[in-house]
């Protein structure tokens, strides 16, 4: 593997980095760790989330958002991401990602629609930012969604991007939809 290029970015979320990376982290799709037990086969993550302030990881292709508890200097913090990346992304492997996704449920139909429309309008700003969003359920009208990565403790998320997604679901959905973050 060539030299590993990181580029690291602020997001809206002054507790999320943003790190950018000249290698895929995972092959398709996304996923997002909150806990050691999540990540214990998966070493570079494994090493980031072992990091002293680090709250969540979260990988998409070759982005890595890495969310704190506050208690850090980014500055020294980034430096650490940094190193990590370089030491463990030569042996990472990023297919091992795939088992962890394909142990989760897989989409209703209706959810399944809902994401086509949150893939088209909300998750490309979202995923720009550091972030993403999960459909969990829909009952009676009322989607429950969990924020990911730099999305998951941002001020913004919780108001303006939560009425953003409401708006739009009410326009091409449903318009007696409510939004509700689990």
């Amino acid at each position: 593997m060539d030299d590993i290029q990181v580029f690291s970015q602020w997001t809206p979320n002054p507790n999320a980095y943003k790190f950018i990376v000249s290698e895929f982290l995972i092959d398709q799709g996304k996923v997002t760790f909150n806990e050691l037990g999540e990540c214990s086969d998966i070493p570079l993550v494994w090493a980031l989330m072992c990091m002293e302030s680090v709250t969540q990881v979260h990988l998409y292709e070759n982005v890595l958002t890495v969310t704190q508890d506050g208690s850090k200097d980014w500055g020294e913090l980034s430096e650490s991401v940094e190193a990590i990346l370089q030491q463990y992304l030569p042996t990472h492997d990023t297919h091992v990602i795939k088992e962890i996704q394909k142990k989760r449920p897989d989409l209703s139909p209706e959810l399944q629609v809902i994401d086509d429309i949150i893939d088209r309008t909300i998750r490309p700003g979202l995923q720009g930012d550091g972030g993403d969003v999960e459909l969990v359920d829909i009952e009676n009208h009322i989607l429950s969604i969990r924020y990911e990565g730099a999305c998951g403790s941002c001020p913004s998320a919780m108001f303006g991007t939560l009425q953003a997604i409401t708006g739009i679901l009410q326009d091409e959905y449903d318009s007696e939809i409510e939004v509700v973050v689990v």
